[in-house]
């Protein structure tokens, strides 16, 4: 079995330098390139045409994002494992929504690395195990930031409760469910009572 050619593209020398040494050690690993930056890539990727491209996000000229966009274009039978130090999920999200293969951490060991990209080689797919946690991580509300009160009154409102009726049901006074209203599009930052109803949908409060 012929070796994973495999292009390495990070912006700093140490970390390529890094990277290759690892990568070098494993005959099923040949590194044919590296590129420090995004627009360097895709030109490579052009030229060599390399199995597997090692890709970080930040980087000058053009971004790991666009770059991952634009090597899958111009050559779609490359296969995308992205390398970073981000496990941000909506670094990880964006990418896989783009079609890259893996995600793994600047962290890895060398066995990691090399399991990786064997893995998305071979048709599969791999993510670091912080990876995938942020994958699976529920994200999170705007509504988070409301106390379970002004929850309820979010969630009366988008039922279709008027002040008077929410009022009655909790035993409060209008005027104090009003001041509960002002206080949810003070830290939602919404303005509209279309915009707070839609927010209360989309969290599930409305049920």
């Amino acid at each position: 079995m012929s070796a994973i050619k495999t292009l390495i593209v990070d912006d700093h020398p140490l970390v390529r330098d890094g990277l290759r040494a690892r990568l070098n050690r494993s005959e099923s690993v040949e590194v044919i390139g590296e590129a420090c930056d995004g627009q360097q890539a895709l030109d490579m990727v052009v030229s060599l045409r390399p199995d597997v491209v090692l890709l970080d996000i930040n980087m000058p000229v053009m971004n790991g994002i666009k770059a991952a966009e634009e090597i899958m274009d111009a050559a779609p039978e490359t296969l995308i494992l992205v390398l970073s130090m981000h496990d941000d999920r909506h670094y990880v999200t964006q990418l896989i929504d783009l079609g890259a293969r893996g995600y793994v951490l600047k962290s890895a060991s060398a066995e990691e690395m090399l399991n990786a990209i064997k893995a998305v080689h071979s048709g599969g797919i791999y993510y670091s195990s912080t990876v995938a946690n942020a994958i699976l991580k529920k994200p999170e509300s705007p509504t988070d930031a409301l106390t379970d009160r002004e929850q309820i009154i979010l969630g009366m409102l988008a039922q279709g409760l008027s002040s008077k009726a929410s009022a009655a049901e909790l035993g409060i006074s209008p005027r104090t469910v009003e001041t509960h209203r002002r206080n949810i599009k003070k830290k939602l930052g919404l303005r509209s009572m279309s915009a707070l109803i839609r927010c209360a949908i989309d969290s599930g409060l409305d049920k």
